[in-house]
């Protein structure tokens, strides 16, 4: 178990919404305030905690406001390593709002554990990676950096969302923390919105649960209902899913127009063999190509697709396209984009629940008009 004053804090925090006199504890009960607690969102966190093997999860009103819990926990002048590969929103959420606070960041390829290791300083108090990344799903070896993390007496966060705890279960690799956007596979049909944090450790879980209450970003009743809801079917979607992507990576391999395709399960993917040890049963539901051309004929395919919809979230039945250089990866700075392999030819998949020849077929004309254009 991790020892260090990020853990424990220094001090105790009473996790507790009411006062600690025992006339106050008979007077108001355990929901005396939906911010502070709530049964339909205590269900949904121990559905989550069960899954992922944590000792208690929380469930917030985005994944972005999960994402800046954790933020709270360090101090100005703490430093923070993070993945290359990650999310648009956490890059803008760290270089352009948590710098304000003292905090400083360092981006580095997470899947080289090297690079990681020589981006850590001495006052480096957090670890924080995704896998697979987004949006060119490399494969970071959860175990290994939670060893290098530890040894450091760092904490070790996890934004497993393109994974799921079905494929990927990063507390049982030694993670401290596990964060979901819930908005995309958990709830699965995009009609949600919010995140969860699960943890290993209780002391960690109290810090965590304190920040929550006090700034007050937790998932709404009806959102965590719908959550719950999405979980029953996870599972089943996932695995369904994970099937068609596999399949559509092949086809876009032999495609001409392709100039690259990023996706775990194809054996010339770098982290494959990786994956297919991490990840159980599957390796996910996204994919990432490079079409042949510029700017304008990446654009003109993902505008020309009817079957997969143009939009920038992912991980709901419905399939989904978008052009991160322009929409989820916009926040990045251009030369951090062009630094990081975000090239402005790069296309994203979410892969839903469509038949594969269907969506085989509307990226083939997409494809094939946009090369004419």
């Amino acid at each position: 178990m991790v020892q260090n004053s990020l853990l424990d804090g220094g001090k105790t925090h009473d996790a507790i919404p009411y006062p600690r006199d025992s006339r106050w504890q008979r007077e108001w009960g355990r929901y005396d305030y939906s911010r502070s607690g709530n049964p339909t969102r205590d269900g949904l966190q121990a559905t989550l905690a069960s899954l992922e093997g944590g000792v208690g999860a929380l469930a917030f009103s985005s994944g972005m406001a999960a994402t800046h819990a954790v933020t709270m926990l360090l101090s100005s002048g703490d430093h923070v390593v993070t993945s290359a590969d990650c999310y648009g929103g956490t890059y803008r959420l760290l270089h352009k709002v948590c710098d304000r606070a003292g905090l400083t960041v360092s981006l580095a390829p997470s899947h080289d554990l090297a690079a990681v290791e020589k981006a850590i300083r001495p006052n480096t108090k957090l670890l924080w990676i995704e896998t697979p990344g987004n949006p060119l799903l490399s494969i970071t070896d959860i175990a290994a950096c939670a060893k290098l993390a530890h040894d450091r007496g760092l904490l070790l966060g996890v934004d497993s969302t393109f994974a799921t705890p079905v494929l990927t279960r990063p507390l049982e690799l030694g993670a401290d923390i596990v964060m979901h956007s819930a908005t995309k596979y958990l709830g699965g049909h995009s009609d949600l919105l919010g995140g969860a944090l699960v943890v290993r450790d209780k002391a960690l879980y109290d810090r965590l649960y304190f920040i929550q209450n006090a700034t007050g970003a937790v998932m709404g009743p009806l959102e965590s209902f719908l959550c719950s809801r999405g979980l029953k079917t996870l599972e089943l979607r996932v695995r369904e899913q994970c099937r068609t992507a596999a399949q559509l990576a092949d086809y876009l391999a032999g495609q001409k127009q392709v100039r690259q395709v990023y996706y775990p399960g194809l054996s010339t993917h770098q982290g494959h063999e990786l994956a297919a040890r991490q990840m159980d049963g599957g390796f996910g539901a996204m994919i990432c190509f490079d079409v042949q051309g510029d700017f304008q004929v990446a654009k003109n395919v993902v505008q020309r697709t009817r079957l997969f919809h143009l939009a920038v979230s992912l991980g709901a039945v419905e399939s989904l396209i978008e052009q991160p250089a322009a929409m989820s990866h916009a926040s990045y700075d251009p030369a951090a984009r062009a630094a990081h392999g975000i090239t402005d030819t790069l296309v994203r998949l979410s892969v839903g629940l469509e038949a594969f020849e269907d969506l085989r077929d509307d990226l083939d004309q997409a494809l094939q008009a946009s090369a004419t254009e």
